[in-house]
């Protein structure tokens, strides 16, 4: 068993000497740790990068790496105390505080720590992962970039991030290629990210050659002309020198350099698997291979640089510091939260006191009339602006004397009233700079000078935040899994990432299951990213109309048979327990308020919003500046005002999104308002059950419709009907009034999207 070898100084030859993994499989023989065994100087080389890049002055190091080799990188990397480490094995041990839980190989962790060989004390931040390999890429690269942004570090000098790899993820992960793509991208780069790639020649149990076509599995890296070193891991001072130049690297050119150690793996895929299954004569090798440590301990003996007291008395050393830990791990096993938070925030709590409301979202008028002259205007002094553009000025300033907003000028005034207030504000994805449907402008482009640009959020107030509007690659799993790790940086700013199409989210479903939807679960990680999925039927085809709001709602955490109680503080309570927040919005006042209740609430939730498309123009779809004065805030539903509330009406339509412009324009032309009314819920989840229930009790004798564009086995329907239920006491039922079930979101059929789109008016107006 090698013990991991880390030279006191560069020049010199005498080692500490480490042993864990053997200490692990002599106490726990059948449980799962992913041992390193075979690779096991990945824990000096790591020790040595940290070293020198301190040396040359980085002080916070942000780390992912997938769960083999972990608990020894934990241990002797970051040095988490043993005990805790060695509790995580205690079968009674309580999951903690609250949620899931995760197994003891994903998780993370954050430690200030002092470095002997540069004299500086380090930050280490070690980012939890699920089993998805190299899924956890992107979001150590988009935490370190935020680390950098908000410590004024723009060049990387004192922030870096180092990414572990296996050899079959490294070449068979796209992920790695749409990261790698970020890398040099002015919002996106980290100025240099050392990979370090653990090449045990082996994909659980498939060979390199049925795994990948290139030659290395590190040959993707060429794509950004990033260095790559290959070094055998059993060359302990190879390995060294190896890290000191990718260091070095690092240091002087701020780009991505590679590490490739190729080793191999002693054991199965886990600990009680047989590799001998499937590589039968590799293992009959592997088995009569000497360990690196022998290889390297009779190097040093031989050179006289050890003696083999001096190395027994090093190895009997570590193994008590190991006993003393198990013992104390097995008399008090315990799990403390804080212990394995990657990103511990001071100035957020967690909000379970009961006696927290939400404050109002509303602004001053003359604030939002400040921003809105300031979104009307260009820079002048000769910079040309495109003529549709300076239309488009014109009638948001003819808005604003108006004293109405349309989506994004809603939009605009919430990200201009947190600048305000200092929050930084970043919103990135596919086009957003213009918006997909040409509506935000957020970048006005000189016509006759190449690159002037001027982002007009960025000249509101003299002392406000900086606002960041960024187009990204093309690419969602990448760039979604960034703007997730810089949500994580800080829980003062406002992270946006807006899907082209909502429908695109879909390819990055991994961050989205793995991370957004269950972290806080998992991980007692918070964090308030705001995902806009433009979504609505309007005949575009089935992958333009749909950003599976199913989907959303499927992985909320309400219970829909489970009524809560009733109390003051019922809205607060619901957004604190929830995991996410999904909301459907039909005002631009109700997506002003939703943004700005991210930075007012006491804790943080991801935000999830169906975002319009067809509403970004509609003249209906625009709001007063008095649903966003002083006093106001977001409304979880919408009631219906223009009916009064008698045994008359006979239908009571709850709906959501866009579809409700379409059934009040048909109620209106068929003269019925007296006898339906219809009621938008903006915020699906959690569940308005007080509100419901209010609305039904107004209309006692009306019959209860669920209104959607979605087919019937798609949208909200499966989950609002057993909730509209439960608020009602399970005395009153809600009927489906919508599109068929379907295998596709939505036909390509022009004529036959009109024809069902009328079937749903019909079917909801029908007396």
């Amino acid at each position: 068993m090698i013990m991991q070898l880390v030279p006191f100084c560069v020049h010199c030859n005498k080692t500490l000497l480490f042993r864990f993994e053997e200490f692990l499989a002599k106490k726990w023989v059948s449980e799962k740790r992913f041992g390193l065994e075979g690779c096991e100087v990945l824990i000096p080389a790591l020790k040595s990068i940290i070293d020198q890049c301190s040396f040359h002055g980085v002080d916070s190091f942000i780390l992912g790496m997938p769960h083999r080799g972990r608990l020894n990188v934990l241990a002797n990397v970051a040095r988490q105390p043993l005990e805790e480490i060695f509790s995580q094995f205690d079968p009674t041990l309580e999951a903690g505080e609250e949620g899931s839980g995760d197994v003891k190989y994903h998780l993370g962790m954050y430690i200030e720590r002092y470095n002997r060989v540069s004299g500086r004390t380090v930050k280490l931040s070690l980012v939890a992962n699920p089993s998805h390999l190299e899924a956890v890429d992107p979001v150590v690269q988009g935490k370190t970039r935020a680390e950098q942004f908000y410590n004024q570090d723009e060049d990387g000098e004192n922030i870096m991030s180092i990414l572990l790899h296996g050899d079959a993820a490294f070449a068979g992960q796209g992920v790695v290629y749409e990261t790698f793509h970020l890398s040099d991208l002015p919002h996106y780069t980290t100025r240099g990210t050392i990979h370090v790639v653990v090449n045990n020649q082996i994909g659980f149990t498939t060979d390199p050659r049925v795994a990948r076509s290139s030659p290395y599995c590190t040959d993707v890296a060429k794509v950004v002309n990033a260095p790559i070193f290959h070094v055998n891991a059993d060359d302990v001072e190879a390995v060294m020198q190896v890290c000191h130049a990718a260091a070095q690297w690092r240091h002087v050119y701020h780009k991505d350099v590679v590490i490739d150690l190729v080793c191999y793996r002693r054991n199965g895929h886990n600990e009680s698997d047989d590799p001998k299954f499937t590589q039968p004569l590799m293992y009959q090798k592997i088995d009569n291979h000497p360990k690196s440590l022998s290889i390297y301990k009779d190097k040093l003996i031989g050179d006289g640089v050890v003696s083999e007291e001096e190395y027994q008395e090093e190895v009997a050393k570590y193994e008590q510091i190991c006993e003393d830990s198990f013992q104390a791990a097995r008399e008090n096993p315990t799990f403390k939260v804080e212990s394995w938070l990657d990103s511990p925030w001071k100035d957020v709590n967690k909000g379970d006191g009961g006696m927290l409301s939400i404050k109002p979202t509303g602004v001053e008028e003359t604030v939002l009339v400040h921003i809105g002259y300031a979104m009307s205007t260009h820079p002048g002094g000769g910079f040309t602006v495109h003529g549709g553009v300076n239309r488009m000025l014109k009638q948001r300033k003819q808005m604003v004397d108006d004293r109405i907003v349309d989506w994004a000028l809603g939009e605009g005034m919430a990200f201009g009233s947190l600048l305000k207030d200092g929050v930084h504000v970043r919103l990135s994805g596919q086009d957003v700079e213009r918006g997909t449907f040409s509506h935000r402008h957020h970048l006005l482009h000189d016509q006759k000078k190449d690159r002037q640009s001027y982002k007009v959020l960025d000249h509101i107030y003299p002392n406000q935040a900086s606002y960041t509007v960024c187009n990204s690659s093309l690419s969602e799993y990448a760039v979604l899994g960034f703007e997730l790790g810089f949500s994580l940086a800080s829980p003062e700013s406002l992270v946006c990432w807006e899907a082209q199409f909502g429908d695109f989210n879909n390819t990055a479903q991994c961050i989205i299951d793995q991370f957004l939807s269950c972290g806080q679960d998992k991980w007692h990680r918070q964090n308030g990213l705001v995902v806009l999925l433009p979504h609505g039927y309007e005949g575009m085809g089935p992958e333009h109309s749909s950003a599976r709001l199913e989907r959303f709602l499927q992985m909320s955490n309400d219970d829909a048979d489970e009524l809560p109680g009733w109390n003051d503080n019922f809205e607060f309570q619901q957004l604190h327990d929830a995991n996410w927040i999904v909301a459907n919005c039909t005002t631009p006042a109700n997506y002003f308020h939703i943004l700005r209740r991210q930075l007012v609430l006491p804790f943080r939730k991801p935000l999830i919003i169906m975002t319009p498309k067809s509403l970004l123009r509609l003249p209906e779809a625009r709001s007063s500046f008095d649903d966003m004065t002083p006093g106001t805030s977001f409304r979880r539903l919408i009631p219906d005002t223009t009916v009064t509330a008698s045994e008359d009406v006979k239908k009571l339509v709850f709906c959501t999104g866009k579809v409700y412009y379409d059934l009040v324009k048909a109620r209106k032309s068929l003269h019925c308002e007296a006898h339906i009314a219809v009621v938008r819920v903006e915020q699906l989840s959690p569940f308005p059950f007080d509100l419901v229930k209010n609305e039904a009790d107004k209309y006692p004798m009306a019959d209860i419709v669920w209104a959607q564009e979605e087919p019937k086995n798609m949208g909200a329907w499966t989950y609002v009907q057993p909730r509209i239920s439960t608020a009602l006491n399970r005395n009153r039922f809600a009927t489906y009034a919508g599109r068929r079930p379907s295998a596709a979101t939505a036909t390509g059929n022009k004529k036959l999207h009109m024809m069902e789109q009328q079937e749903i008016i019909d079917t909801v107006l029908s007396l």
